[in-house]
């Protein structure tokens, strides 16, 4: 659905789309997530294959939930050609960007012989979740997993909803995942928070999925971690009275190709472009495989006096992705406050971040980039604190962790340095 914004009433719609992207609560759906977790936790696999069966279909559940080695090489040799290739040069420029995030531990000697320090310790075992349905999505297997294989991550466990695509097979194999399950929804995100008797339970879930799986992560946070709530997939594109009409319709369609709850929108200052644009998106939309999808999203093109209001406008969006198509990008980078990934230039389309770049896709969605971040390796290690003090260093700050405490009325915590000296 294309909407142009007439001027003067850009602050309403961007109040609009910023309330369209907040996860409500008291959701219909979260009645069936709870009651599906319930299930799960109180009969394990016996519900994983109930709800396959009932949601993926009859013909579809699987016989066994655990994918095995021969099944991971046939995929092989279902795959396209030339498939393999492209994925290890994903491979490797994801790899080498996120090896540039990971952080050294620390440790100071200060006077009196006062140890500081912090430990760096990767999470134990790790769920991935990767949807299926509308599309396959070997890029979202890279982009979960390999941050975690960076991070020293001992175990990850991949689940997708059946009939799992060899293309998610083979990138799960080439990045070295654990085990590989076939279930999907809810009743996979249960399974992984409180293990059953074949999956096993992790320390944290990462992934995007639908409103259920969404839902499901939200309920079963704090008894496992989780990365984000991820919402639906949405783009701001800045441009200037020079920038390519062809090349901003392109981006626009192929972000609201995503899901029809997905948002694309241009923000400029030149009329010319929006209009240019209008056009470009009538024309190239008919020839694209995902149209309907795409007629049921949003494309919205609004107009600013300047590309500094445009600034504005986009860092309240906070949006997912950012595409800068102004003249010397960089020059306005300083300026650009929320935004989960930033893609300089007419020939840095979001489609290049998606799947060989090498930075995360999964990035902040919701309006959450004023907050949050990229996923990354620091997402799956712990920061663990080191203190060591020698008596004579207790004994230096004494009377002003006594006094601290007592004006925190914490007497016990007083005596516990008084015991040391009496």
């Amino acid at each position: 659905m294309l909407k142009i914004i007439p001027e003067g009433k850009n602050e309403a719609e961007i109040e609009r789309l910023i309330k369209k992207k907040t996860i409500s609560a008291d959701l219909p759906q979260e009645k069936v997530v709870n009651e599906i977790i319930e299930a799960v936790r109180a009969k394990g696999d016996e519900a994983l294959f109930e709800y396959t069966k009932k949601f993926d279909g009859e013909e579809i559940a699987p016989d066994e939930l655990k994918v095995t080695d021969e099944e991971i090489k046939k995929a092989y040799k279902k795959v396209k050609e030339g498939f393999f290739d492209s994925l290890t040069k994903a491979i490797q420029n994801i790899t080498a960007y996120h090896r540039k995030q990971k952080s050294d531990e620390w440790f100071e000697t200060l006077p009196l012989d006062v140890v500081l320090g912090q430990r760096l310790i990767p999470l134990t075992r790790v769920g991935v979740y990767v949807p299926g349905g509308r599309a396959t999505y070997p890029s979202s297997v890279l982009m979960n997993v390999i941050p975690a294989k960076v991070a020293d991550v001992k175990e990850i466990i991949l689940v997708s909803p059946p009939p799992i695509s060899p293309y998610i097979l083979v990138a799960a194999a080439e990045v070295g995942v654990s085990a590989i399950y076939k279930v999907g929804g809810a009743q996979a995100i249960a399974a992984l928070a409180y293990g059953t008797q074949t999956v096993p339970k992790v320390d944290k879930i990462v992934g995007p999925g639908n409103i259920y799986v969404t839902l499901a992560k939200k309920a079963v946070f704090g008894t496992v971690g989780i990365e984000s709530l991820a919402g639906p997939s949405d783009v701001v594109i800045i441009a200037d009275s020079d920038a390519d009409a062809e090349f901003i319709a392109a981006d626009l369609l192929a972000q609201a190709e995503h899901d029809p709850s997905s948002s694309a929108v241009l923000i400029t200052n030149s009329e010319k472009v929006l209009e240019k644009v209008e056009k470009e998106v009538a024309k190239q939309l008919p020839k694209l495989a995902r149209k309907k999808i795409i007629e049921e999203a949003e494309i919205v093109l609004m107009q600013t006096e300047t590309i500094g209001q445009a600034i504005e406008l986009s860092n309240r969006i906070a949006p997912e992705h950012l595409e800068l198509e102004v003249g010397s990008p960089q020059r306005v980078l300083e300026k650009i406050k929320n935004a989960g990934a930033v893609f300089l230039g007419p020939h840095s389309p979001v489609a290049v971040g998606d799947y060989i770049a090498g930075p995360n896709h999964v990035l902040p969605t919701g309006g959450t980039a004023r907050f949050a971040s990229p996923l990354g390796v620091y997402d799956f290690v712990k920061h663990q604190s080191i203190i060591g003090y020698t008596k004579p260093a207790l004994k230096n700050v004494w009377k002003d962790v006594k006094l601290l405490a007592e004006i925190e009325g914490l007497d016990a915590h007083a005596r516990s340095i008084d015991v040391r000296f009496s």
